[in-house]
Order: C-alpha cells, then sequence, then structure tokens
C-alpha cells in the first residue's frame, strides 16, 4: 500500500482565515463568490463543502488548491503560509469532476504522471503505481487506455492519480456527479473506506445532502459565499442553527408558531392550538414568533380518537395522498390548513391510512427544533 512518512500519513491541519474572493463579470459589478470563509480541517479529517450551485464551494476548493487566489484572507497547511504558493509548490492531490485523465496516455502512464513530474527512479514509480492501483481495485489496468474503462473505473484512476504522489491534503470537486446514480453509491463507500484508510486530510465538494452525510467527518453548509453552519451530520440534521440548514440536510416541515412561556431550558410553544413544551438553548420571550423543524419520521399518523401522553402533542389532520415505497410509506397529511410530510417506516408492521381518512398527527416534543423567525430566512 502508499503509504508517507509518519508526519505526512497523519494529516496535515488546514486552515482557512477569512477567505474572500470576488469576481467581475463583463458589463456588471464584482460579486463575491466567497465571503469572509474560516473554517479549519484536522489532521486526516474529511470535510465536506456542501450547497447549492453558486454557493461558492468550488471557490472554496480552488483557493485551498491555489487554482484562484483569495482577494483577502490565508491559507495554511500545518504551520505554513500557502497563500502565495503556485499549485504545484502545494502538496496536494486533486480529483475533478471530469477526471481530467490523459486519452492518449495508458492507465500507468496517467497515474505516473505526478511521479514522472518528481523526477523519481523508474522502480520507485513502477512500485507505486502497482501499489495504488492495487489500492482502488485496478491491478492489471497498467497498459488499458482511459476510453477503454467505464466511468466508474476512470474515477478510480483519477483518484490513484491523486494520491499516488503522497499528498498532504486530497480535494475533491464532485467527483462522482457523471455516475449513475447505482454506481454513485458505490464509488462513494469506496472513496469513503480510502481515504480513512490513508488518513489523508481531505475536502469533498458536493451538492448532494445524502453524498455528504455519508462520506463526511463534518459537513460545512454554505449559502452565497458563506458558511451557515459546520457539524457532524448528526448535528446538522438534528439541530440545524437555521430554516436554510434545516431544509438543505434531509426533507422538513417548516411550521410557524409563537411562544407561550419559557422557564429552565425549554419553551413552551404553540402547536396548532396545543401546547407543547421543547428544550432550546435560545432565549425567548413570551409571544415571540418563531419556527419549528418538523422531520418527517418525527410525525406519526394514529387513529382519529387517540389521546396524547406526556411530551406529546396529538392535532386532528386529513390524509391527502399516500405513496406507498416499500420500506416506507409517505403521507401528505393536512393540519390545520397546512400540508405536511409524514413517513412511516416498516409498514408491514403499521396500521396503514387511506386517502381522505381523518387522522391524529402525533409529535414528541424531543423531535421538535425551535428556530427564530430571524433564522428563517
Amino acid at each position: 500500500m502508499v503509504t508517507a512518512d509518519p508526519a505526512q500519513r497523519a494529516g496535515a491541519r488546514l486552515r482557512l482565515e477569512r477567505v474572500s474572493k470576488s469576481f467581475t463579470r463583463e458589463g456588471q459589478s464584482a460579486f463575491a463568490a466567497v465571503r469572509d470563509v474560516s473554517l479549519t480541517v484536522e489532521p486526516g479529517e474529511l470535510v465536506t463543502l456542501l450547497g447549492p450551485s453558486g454557493c461558492g464551494k468550488t471557490t472554496t476548493l480552488r483557493v485551498v488548491a491555489g487554482f484562484e487566489q483569495p482577494d483577502e484572507g490565508r491559507v495554511y497547511v500545518g504551520e505554513q503560509d500557502v497563500t502565495d504558493l503556485m499549485v504545484y509548490r502545494r502538496s496536494i492531490g486533486f480529483v475533478f469532476q471530469s477526471y481530467a485523465l490523459f486519452p492518449h496516455l495508458t492507465i500507468f502512464d496517467n497515474v505516473a504522471y505526478g511521479l514522472r513530474v518528481r523526477r523519481l527512479p523508474a522502480a520507485t514509480i513502477r512500485a507505486r503505481v502497482g501499489q495504488v492501483l492495487e489500492l482502488v481495485g485496478l491491478p492489471g489496468y497498467e497498459r488499458r487506455f482511459p476510453n477503454q474503462l467505464s466511468g466508474g473505473e476512470q474515477q478510480r484512476v483519477a483518484v490513484a492519480r491523486a494520491v499516488v504522489v503522497e499528498p498532504q491534503l486530497l480535494l475533491f470537486d464532485e467527483p462522482l456527479s457523471n455516475l449513475d446514480a447505482k454506481l454513485r453509491v458505490q464509488m462513494r463507500a469506496e472513496l469513503s473506506r480510502l481515504q480513512r484508510q490513508l488518513a489523508i486530510t481531505t475536502v469533498y465538494v458536493t451538492h448532494d445532502q445524502e453524498e455528504a452525510m455519508a462520506i463526511s467527518d463534518r459537513i460545512a453548509v454554505m449559502r452565497e459565499g458563506v458558511i451557515a453552519q459546520v457539524g457532524t451530520a448528526e448535528e446538522l440534521y438534528r439541530t440545524p442553527r437555521s430554516a436554510f440548514v434545516a431544509q438543505f440536510i434531509g426533507r422538513v416541515n417548516l411550521v410557524e408558531s409563537r411562544v407561550l412561556g419559557a422557564t429552565g431550558g425549554r419553551v413552551a410553544v404553540d402547536l396548532w392550538g396545543a401546547s407543547l413544551s421543547v428544550a432550546t438553548d435560545d432565549a425567548y420571550a413570551p409571544g415571540q414568533r418563531l419556527f419549528l423543524v418538523l422531520r418527517p419520521e418525527s410525525l406519526t399518523l394514529v387513529p382519529e380518537s387517540a389521546k396524547a401522553t406526556e411530551g406529546e402533542v396529538v392535532v386532528p389532520g386529513v390524509v391527502r395522498s399516500r405513496m406507498y415505497l416499500g420500506e416506507k410509506v409517505e403521507y401528505a397529511v393536512e393540519v390545520a390548513g397546512t400540508l405536511l410530510e409524514a413517513l412511516t417506516y416498516d409498514p408491514a408492521r403499521r396500521r396503514l391510512f387511506d386517502v381522505g381518512a381523518r387522522v391524529g398527527v402525533s409529535c414528541e416534543a424531543a423531535s421538535v427544533r425551535a428556530l427564530t423567525a430571524e433564522s428563517h430566512s
């Protein structure tokens, strides 16, 4: 297996300090692609930059790589300020969305390219290329050309070329977007395995939330050039700090509410005429407007006559649509004039309700997250 020296194998800390980058479009004023971004990626950690198109995630990655020069801010790898270094002076491996393989070179020569640039001995190159092709599951592919490989195999070659030089940082720019859905799932598992095996500090860019949640140690959700929130997949899903993050990480129902009272780290909120006591880290005042984050799987459909237990509310609703998907059933249920999504898993063991049925919609306080009205924007 390809390895680096012990210090490099442990990975290097990446640190962005207040990085900003603007571009000027012809006939238009400058626009800020990245604004005051600060982020630390710990040694050996995989952090994903996640967000919609145009949010600044790829520009941030290109600043780290040296393809773009920031207007403000600094980039550090370990203790070294690399902001002004050329790309070839930075110890990085970059995997492009398009793979960027040389079509006229064999797989061996594609993978060996970076080693030859570094003028390593031929024997060392042969050994390293063989090791890394074994690592990515392509032994014996040395004499083939890129056009003889599938999309997934080309992606593995691109990864092999990036890691064979034993970089301190590994950067991925939407590397799976050109693959079909089934192969994408397979490849993200392979990339995750490989990154953990090599323990290379990694920054990964994607707009696919499921992909980000599957492979990341932490996720930085970006919006309009800034980082909206950084955390583990569980933290972002369970405790989003804004409606944008709540809506971008998973499916969600956002319900407007108001504060009935607050005491001892809990806030009593109005949920369709019922009072629910929700844990909170924020300070609220009676009457204050807020929004409640209700994930579809936290809403349970029960018979209309069901009564609420402690820490739960049950409110009346009407099933407007039902979609059976095997392992789950997706409902659209109308409550107080609002259409909500609800999920029922393992339907073989659950009571199912028909379209038009009057039901109770149950929600437990432990599943609810409160957001201030300001965080809804």
